[in-house]
Order: structure tokens, then C-alpha cells, then sequence
């Protein structure tokens, strides 16, 4: 996977004016249109890609923390800007820098930084045993997630004081300047360093929470798994990611099930597998065996003449189906028929003497093979 932060080459602390400026520099130096290097158009792709995950604080802090797949699995968009074809360099520079159209928070479709904005989600990776996911259990665990600050009502102004009229943007949210570059003079129209395009600056922050109005906060849930998850099964807690700005909806945590292996038992969807080794008067004869299963010991059936590798089955002795745990997948065994080692001298004269009468019947080559190696002991 690609860091965006080094296709942007700026660090993970860079601000947004920053992100912009590297932004800038890196498109005069990719676009196609200037760059004729074969590799030049998909690394403007990159770029856009960077430059749009970037700008947006929810993409942001996803990425920071999961990576560019953890924006898939938290369902935004992973497309960028110029997936799907660009203009000429200057459309791009005044699309995204000259009047707010675009992208990243400059567009004319763009979020309000004073409208309410949603929380994103969380993610957390929790393994289990491979029993706990076949019955189901409760698990108590730790997340930290942002809450809104108990001190200032999600304001970020101290008690008694309130966000006052920005002095560098004059209460707009916005601040313009231009820029002469060798491609010509550039208009540029960008958030407000000082009030981050809300207009409103504290002049006395919350001391609590800085200003930002959200608090990091560690909490412990229980967490209900359900009979019958298996390895990726996601699990959705409403309203435990980070919470929103300005009224917006509080994210949902995103539990994600890893099960542990089996020391014996093999699963494939609802179904279990496992070996049950018999000899050699128990495969010609037959028997009743005690095998172990989910259940605990349960009785099976070797019939008579049953050859190696056969697969027999104990219905509904396998994994409780998801969302209806009254129905359950099978338990199938897979038959390995175990040669005898060290026999008495009895052993082999009764093994002698079976090997002789099952010589005259045209037993198959793989019998006289095994009887051979039973008698050679």
C-alpha cells in the first residue's frame, strides 16, 4: 500500500496548509500535461488520492490509524479525485484552490465546518477461541474513542467566555491570496489557518479538552458474540466510535473476529472435520467408538468393511448456524486405518494365517502391501 504522506512528502503531523502547498508543488511536477515520464499519470492519481484522504479529518484519522484498508472497512469512498480522467493544470489549480470547487473541503458541495459533522468509525481486531466462536461468549474489552468534552459542552470555549468573530478571515472562513508562479499568477481562496473555516475562533479555550471540544476517553464493553462466527465476522456496536461536531452522529465501533485454530478439528463453514484412526480387525469387522467431538465424547459407528479415508458423519454435531443456532452443520471423520506395530508372535500367526487365505481370494495390491508390512514387524 501506498503512504500517502510520503507521495505528498510532508509528515504525519503536517497541517493542512501544508498538505496544500506540498499538494500544489507535486501537481506542477506530475501532471501529465508537464511530466511525459510513462509512471507521471498514475502518480498524479496517487496524488489527488493522497491530497483527498488528507483534507478530511474522519478519512484522516482512519487512515492514521488503519491504513488506506481501514478506509474500505469503514466505507468511504477510496476512489480518487482523478480516477477518472483531469483537466488542464490551471482547471485543476482554480477547481481546487480559486473558489471553492472541488474537493478536500474547497468545493461548493463541501462540508460547512459548522454544520454537524458524523464521527467516524472505529475498528477493533479481537480474537477468540475456536470454541467461543462455534457456542458464542461475552468478552469485556478496553477502547478509547472521543467523547464530547463534559466541561464545555462540545464547544471548546471555557465556561463563561464563547467563540468570538475570527480577526483573520473576518467571521468568512476563508482567506485569499496570490501566488506568481512560472505557470502564471494563481488565485488562491483556502480555509482560514486561524478558525479552520469556521469563522469562530476561542479566545479562551476549554482547558479540559484545548478547545477542540472532544475528549479522548477509555471505556470497557462487553461484547456479545454470537454462536457460529468464524474468522472475519464483523460485529457492529452503534454509537461507540468517536462522536460528531456540531450535533453530528457518533460513529459505530467495527469488532472484527479472529478465531484461533484447532489442535484437531478443522472447520469449513458449519461443518467440522477431524481423523479417527481404527485397526485393522475394526475397518474388516466394525466397531462402536467413542470420538471426541464439540459436544464432548459421542459414540461412532465404524461399519464393516469400511476402507481408508472414508468420511463418516455425525449430523448436526457441527457449528451452530449464525442467526439460527437450533440448526448446527455435521461432524464428519475422516477413516485412517492404522497399521499394528510390535505384534506378539500370536499377532503374526493370526495375521500369517489371514494373509494366506485372503492370497487365494485376489485380495487388492494395497492389502498385500499393508499385510506385508504388518508381517515384516
Amino acid at each position: 500500500m501506498s503512504d500517502f504522506y510520503e507521495i505528498l512528502g510532508v509528515d504525519k503531523n503536517a497541517t493542512k496548509d501544508e498538505i496544500k502547498s506540498a499538494f500544489r508543488k507535486k501537481a506542477r511536477q506530475y501532471h501529465p500535461d508537464v511530466n511525459k515520464a510513462p509512471d507521471a499519470t498514475e502518480k498524479f492519481k496517487e496524488l489527488g488520492k493522497a491530497y483527498e484522504t488528507l483534507m478530511d479529518d474522519n478519512k484522516r484519522a482512519t487512515y492514521d490509524r488503519y491504513g488506506e484498508d481501514g478506509l474500505k472497512d469503514a466505507g468511504f469512498n477510496t476512489s480518487g479525485p482523478f480516477d477518472g480522467g483531469f483537466g488542464d493544470l490551471n482547471d485543476i489549480f482554480e477547481s481546487f484552490f480559486g473558489g471553492f470547487g472541488g474537493f478536500g473541503g474547497f468545493g461548493g458541495n463541501a462540508t460547512n465546518p459548522n454544520s454537524p459533522q458524523n464521527g467516524a468509525d472505529l475498528r477493533l481486531n479481537l480474537q477468540i477461541e475456536f470454541e467461543e466462536a462455534v457456542f458464542g461468549v461475552k468478552k469485556e474489552v478496553k477502547i478509547s474513542h472521543l467523547e464530547t468534552c463534559d466541561e464545555c459542552n462540545g464547544t471548546g470555549a471555557s465556561k463563561g467566555s464563547k467563540p468570538e468573530t475570527c480577526p483573520t478571515c473576518g467571521g468568512t472562513g476563508r482567506v485569499q491570496q496570490v501566488t506568481n508562479t512560472p505557470l502564471g499568477s494563481f488565485r488562491q481562496i483556502t480555509t482560514c489557518p486561524k478558525c479552520n473555516g469556521t469563522g469562530k475562533v476561542n479566545v479562551n479555550p476549554c482547558k479540559k479538552c484545548g478547545g477542540d471540544g472532544r475528549l479522548e476517553v477509555e471505556r470497557k464493553l462487553t461484547i456479545n458474540i454470537p454462536a457460529g462466527v468464524n474468522n472475519g465476522s464483523r460485529i457492529g456496536l452503534a454509537n461507540e466510535g468517536n462522536c460528531g461536531k456540531n450535533g453530528g452522529r457518533t460513529g459505530d465501533l467495527i469488532v472484527v473476529i479472529y478465531v484461533k485454530e484447532h489442535k484437531e478439528f478443522k472447520r469449513d463453514g458449519f461443518d467440522i472435520y477431524s481423523t479417527v484412526e481404527v485397526s485393522f480387525p475394526q475397518a474388516a469387522l466394525g466397531d462402536t467408538i467413542e470420538v471426541d467431538t464439540l459436544d464432548g465424547k459421542k459414540e461412532l459407528v465404524i461399519p464393516a468393511g469400511v476402507e481408508n479415508d472414508k468420511i463418516l458423519t455425525l449430523k448436526g454435531a457441527g457449528v451452530p448456524n449464525l442467526g439460527n443456532t437450533s440448526r448446527r452443520g455435521n461432524h464428519n471423520f475422516v477413516v485412517k486405518i492404522k497399521t499394528p506395530q510390535n505384534l506378539s508372535q500370536d499377532e503374526k500367526n493370526l495375521y500369517k494365517k489371514l494373509f494366506e487365505i485372503n492370497r487365494n481370494k485376489k485380495p487388492s495390491s494395497k492389502f498385500i502391501d499393508k499385510m506385508k508390512n504388518v508381517l515384516h514387524n
